[in-house]
């Protein structure tokens, strides 16, 4: 099917859905070539003043400018300037500088987003400068920035991968063993039930417990990215064909998965949506002790870690036929098209010196916000040492990765799915019915956008 390019303008009418629903979700050698570098030879490398975009966190900003000042250091001839806000203000800031042709000429990209971009044509095609200067094996989830047509939309900063947290202390006040690599879903439900607790001390297990009543989630889960995908891509379905264009929603196995994710939540076992608004996010369950275990990213170490939780981490559970899916989130460097000769290069340099330099890999890495794109970094002892004890869970996850089926209508479509698989949720209407209706919904939304 032959993909529509919609002009920026009228996407802009819609922009308010993404900040709503995205979640909040390296080698020694230096190249000192063409714009980028600082070594021409018989004269001076010309001097370009580069806009870089990113999101900032104040946990994150510090850390930024050293890396900024350190390129800038290996690279006199660029200077940068930045643009960055908060995650929800920056993006929606750049759609309307893309809208007025004034974008920075290179941004830090939420990974869901990228296809937002490419598909509407505003970025520049990276696959010839990764063919020329990266050697893809070198790196972790280069693969999820590159289309149907195999061509290259950004360079992953860090990658998000997702794992089965679990709190151990929880479980051994429970007596219930710790997860293993071996877990099914139903395993992880019948220690769910072992775990989940009333606000009298009694477990889901006792004819005496009260539901209605539960101070401790056996697992807490929420939305697509750390709840309701992987069971369904693990079960055998998903939300979208191969070609992203198509809803596969109602089908037997997404029925199953959804059958599994009701009778969890009508046992109280897991928290419905409603029961998430009792806390102060709907990720606080598992940093705050009020859930045992959770589906988790990896950013999710740095507030389990900040609550000084005993914690470990393991695959996520298999399906029925044995299959696993880990959701991936690759946060990429992406380049605007209209950065064209000197700013081109230079913004390149840029995405090189990130991607390349094991230093600065390894400094971002010390964040604890992402797993390194770096094989040889993530790999290494500096990430893999401290907690979470199994840090090597979030490596070996790659062997079943995947995106959230991304497009440029992502934020759209899961609006339109989170709307009626959340009614399911709450026993308002059946799963049946729920997946019937999300699958008109969301081939509606593709329709709008990919149109022959």
């Amino acid at each position: 099917m032959k993909r529509k390019f919609k002009s920026w303008g009228t996407f802009l009418l819609s922009i308010t859905l993404v900040s709503a629903l995205l979640l909040t979700a390296c080698s020694d050698g230096k190249s000192k070539s063409g714009a980028g570098g600082n070594g021409d030879k018989g004269g001076k490398a010309e001097k370009v003043e580069l806009k870089l975009g990113f999101y900032s966190s104040a946990q994150s900003d510090a850390k930024m400018q050293e890396l900024i000042d350190k390129f800038q250091s290996e690279h006199p001839n660029i200077t940068i300037k930045t643009e960055s806000s908060p995650y929800n203000q920056f993006f929606q800031k750049l759609d309307t500088q893309i809208a007025a042709e004034s974008a920075p000429d290179l941004w830090l990209s939420d990974g869901v987003l990228v296809p937002k971009y490419a598909e509407r044509g505003v970025l520049k095609d990276l696959t010839p400068l990764i063919e020329k200067d990266l050697k893809k094996d070198d790196y972790f989830g280069l693969d999820f920035n590159k289309d149907a047509n195999g061509k290259y939309w950004g360079v992953p900063q860090g990658i998000q991968i997702a794992v089965l947290y679990y709190n151990k202390d929880m479980f051994d006040e429970a007596k219930v063993e710790y997860p293993t690599e071996d877990w099914t879903w139903d395993d992880l439900k019948a220690a769910a039930e072992k775990l989940t607790k009333d606000s009298t001390g009694k477990y889901a297990n006792d004819s005496a417990f009260d539901k209605n009543k539960v101070s401790q989630y056996g697992l807490t889960f929420f939305s697509i990215t750390e709840g309701w995908m992987t069971v369904l891509k693990s079960y055998g379905g998903g939300v979208l064909d191969e070609t992203l264009t198509k809803s596969v929603i109602n089908t037997p196995e997404n029925k199953q998965a959804l059958d599994w994710i009701v009778d969890g939540m009508q046992r109280e076992l897991l928290p419905t949506p409603s029961d998430l608004k009792s806390f102060q996010s709907n990720m606080a369950p598992f940093p705050s002790k009020a859930a045992a275990m959770r589906i988790g990213i990896y950013a999710r170490t740095i507030d389990a870690n900040a609550a000084e939780l005993n914690y470990d981490v393991t695959l996520l559970p298999k399906g029925p036929d044995g299959k696993r899916f880990s959701p991936v989130i690759a946060n990429s460097w992406v380049i605007n098209k209209k950065a064209e000769g000197a700013k081109g290069d230079a913004a390149w340099e840029w995405v090189k010196f990130w991607a390349t330099e094991d230093e600065v890999q390894k400094e971002w890495a010390s964040l604890g916000e992402a797993v390194p794109v770096k094989k040889s970094v993530a790999n290494s002892e500096e990430f893999l040492s401290g907690k979470p004890e199994n840090k090597q869970a979030f490596l070996d996850s790659f062997e079943f990765a995947g995106t959230l089926d991304v497009n440029a209508v992502w934020s759209e479509w899961v609006g339109k799915f989170n709307d009626n698989i959340n009614r399911a949720f709450e026993g308002e209407i059946p799963a049946d019915q729920a997946l019937k209706q999300a699958d008109t919904e969301v081939q509606q939304v593709l329709d709008e956008f990919y149109k022959k």
